[in-house]
């Protein structure tokens, strides 16, 4: 199924895609252009302004967040991003930052409406719950972020998307719904809860026999993909993003 018409949709790349996993950011472009899009890329565009946030940072979290809106002015332009934790501080935590400011409240209120995670983009605005040629062979097991979940409400869309897969089984695993232990500077304060709570999420991976573990947000995937490495076992992580373009 694709978009009856085309839409120019703005692409919001998070940090860690842009310097760490690029290819997460040019397989949602693929995807989208699948789909019927036109994708606008702003290459001024820089940060949400989350870890600043996160860090307790406000007034530098409030500066970056300012250039969102320099970066993002369209008023009826969509914006779309590879993470559900980046477009869960547009939504939620600029109202912090701006609700008191008459001008930027107003700002705010525009991107946050126009601001969507990828997966929930493409079922929830387009009515897209297949990626015609997706093909994945093997199973998948798939974990909800803590910004997915909780912030954005978002479930049921990446479910769909992954089931529309050809070749790719779904399991569900335990406790899917606990946080991976990652969280932006959590991971830093506390690095050992941070990484018995990653150990505990693997284990519960590699208990549904899945090949791959995939997310809407490479940060967990990032976290959870570095106790694998080091303990060498048998189990590949994947962005969404990159399970949709897989195979065409």
């Amino acid at each position: 199924m694709s978009a009856k018409e085309p839409l120019i949709v703005d692409i919001f790349i998070p940090c860690f895609v842009d310097q760490v996993a690029p290819q997460i950011g040019f397989n949602m472009v693929k995807v989208l252009e699948k789909v019927g899009c036109t994708v606008n890329y702003n290459p001024n565009q820089t940060c949400c302004g989350q870890p600043a946030f996160n860090a307790g940072y406000f007034d530098n979290a409030r500066e970056v967040a300012k250039k969102f809106f320099v970066d993002f002015p369209g008023l009826d332009r969509y914006i779309v991003t590879p993470s559900a934790s980046c477009a869960g501080m547009v939504r939620n935590s600029y109202e912090m930052l701006f609700g008191k400011d008459p001008v930027l409240a107003a700002e705010y209120a525009r991107v946050s409406k126009n601001t969507f995670e990828l997966t929930e983009f493409l079922v929830d605005v387009l009515g897209v719950t297949r990626i015609e040629g997706a093909r994945l062979d093997g199973t998948a097991t798939y974990h909800d972020s803590c910004s997915a979940l909780r912030e954005c409400h978002i479930s049921k869309a990446p479910r769909r998307l992954l089931r529309g897969v050809s070749g790719l089984e779904i399991r569900e695993l335990e406790e899917n719904e606990t946080c991976c232990g990652f969280g932006g500077t959590f991971a830093v304060k506390f690095e050992s809860i941070s990484a018995a709570m990653g150990e505990q999420k693997v284990h519960h991976a590699l208990e549904t026999k899945a090949n791959y573990l995939v997310s809407t947000d490479y940060s967990c995937l990032m976290h959870l993909d570095a106790y694998i490495q080091k303990n060498k076992l048998p189990l590949k992580t994947m962005h969404i993003a990159d399970v949709l373009a897989s195979g065409w």
